[in-house]
């Protein structure tokens, strides 16, 4: 930002904000500005919960062998047909297949190799007779078993490749890492899984009215409830938090905050109209303030900027209005930086209204609500200091800013918090 344009910031300190932006113009902006970081390499075994950074190809069969889905007996399945428990067919056992120590010979008709589950299959073998389908026999000489039942070709037999074929791609960039997924990359020989950078989330908790997180409040002070909410929602969307504590309302303090290198700074509190609300000017003296004030409730505080290599969200004090503009704008952008989804990770359902929600043409409104037997009960739109409304809550449901509200009975989609 040139000297010119700094000059020209607006300080709505004491003042309030003479026009807004809209949601739509906030989100632009930060999907002008964010794409997923470079890739690293990550040990297999800590790569759960990590967003694939590239295409995985396998480079082998997966099994790389036909092997036997049951322990029992590998037999060519011609010499079972018609057996019963009342119709016996012989089979006589040449030898054993375990794990890693396969028959090296070849089975006939009317013969049997006994085997275990991941064995490799002997060749000339096209099924297998499950052990319970099988009554041993002794005879002098030989390994005799009688057969009870019958198999068809292929029956309890895993062909190679069956579960993954060589060349093809069991992930694609941009899959979030879950347990199973890392057995499948074990299983195709993949020890260094490429992910993303996760990104790095300085918080700056503004107020010389906090205490430390878990005080009992005292006199005229309180304890920051934003701080742990914020850390929680960081990590939840893939981030490393860096919150070294609680900073008070003084222009260095914040500043080097701000000048933190992370890859996102978020800052909760200061963000308004108050004489001590002075991350705005912050932005706008040593960076960029592109956005300060957004039609919206609760969160109409909220400020998108840069400094240095640094997106900037500056969120309000007031915890729901704090809650509210994360979940809009600083964990899209940390979801898009690190290879995420940029949407709500949250699910939804749709169910009608107990009563009315009303809201003003012109802003977006984050309402509260309870579902209590399929129906949606508003809690609230206002009210940004009562975070426990947001502990009663279900959900919330959004009312756009072109609309008036909904009528009691309208179909509503309530994203929940769970």
């Amino acid at each position: 930002m040139s000297d010119d344009e700094k000059a020209e910031f607006d300080d709505v300190r004491m003042r309030g904000f003479s026009a807004r932006h809209t949601v739509e113009q906030a989100l632009a902006w930060i999907d002008g500005r964010t794409r997923p970081l470079d890739a690293v390499d990550v040990p297999l075994e800590r790569a759960a919960g990590r967003v694939l950074a590239t295409r995985i190809i396998s480079d082998v069969d997966v099994p790389g062998f036909d092997r036997a889905t049951m322990d029992g007996y590998a037999v060519v399945a011609e010499s079972t047909q018609g057996a019963t428990a009342y119709n016996r067919l012989p089979l006589v056992v040449i030898g054993d297949a375990l794990p890693a120590q396969p028959f090296e010979g070849s089975v006939a008709a009317g013969q049997a190799v006994r085997i275990m589950t991941g064995a490799p299959m002997p060749a000339g073998a096209d099924a297998v007779l499950p052990a319970e389908w099988i009554e041993e026999k002794t005879a002098a000489g030989d390994r005799h078993v009688a057969a009870l039942a019958s198999v068809s070709p292929g029956k309890h037999v895993g062909r190679t490749g069956e579960d993954i074929r060589r060349g093809t791609t069991p992930f694609e960039p941009g899959r979030l890492l879950r347990p199973q997924d890392l057995g499948v990359l074990s299983s195709i020989g993949v020890r260094d899984v490429p992910v993303f950078r996760q990104p790095t989330v300085r918080l700056i908790v503004t107020g010389n009215e906090l205490l430390p997180a878990g005080s009992p409040p005292h006199g005229h002070q309180i304890a920051d409830a934003n701080g742990p909410m914020l850390t929680a929602l960081v990590e939840r969307d893939g981030g490393l938090v860096d919150f070294p504590g609680l900073v008070h309302d003084e222009r260095g303090a914040i500043l080097n905050g701000l000048r933190s290198g992370a890859d996102i700074v978020i800052v909760s509190g200061g963000s308004s109209v108050g004489i001590e609300d002075h991350a705005p000017a912050l932005v706008a003296a040593h960076g960029e303030l592109a956005i300060h004030g957004i039609a919206m409730r609760p969160s109409s505080p909220t400020g998108l900027g840069r400094i240095d290599r640094s997106l900037v969200f500056l969120l309000p004090g007031n915890p729901v209005s704090c809650l509210c503009g994360y979940d809009f704008f600083a964990g899209r952008a940390l979801r898009a930086l690190g290879g995420r989804t940029r949407s709500w990770p949250y699910q939804s359902v749709r169910a009608p209204l107990a009563r009315k929600i009303s809201s003003p043409i012109g802003r977006l409104d984050y309402a509260r609500v309870q579902l209590v037997e399929g129906i949606v009960e508003p809690l609230a739109i206002g009210g940004a200091a009562v975070l426990s409304s947001t502990t009663r809550a279900d959900g919330f449901v959004i009312v756009p800013a072109d609309s008036e509200g909904f009528a009691a009975g309208t179909g509503v989609n309530v994203w929940l918090y769970a």
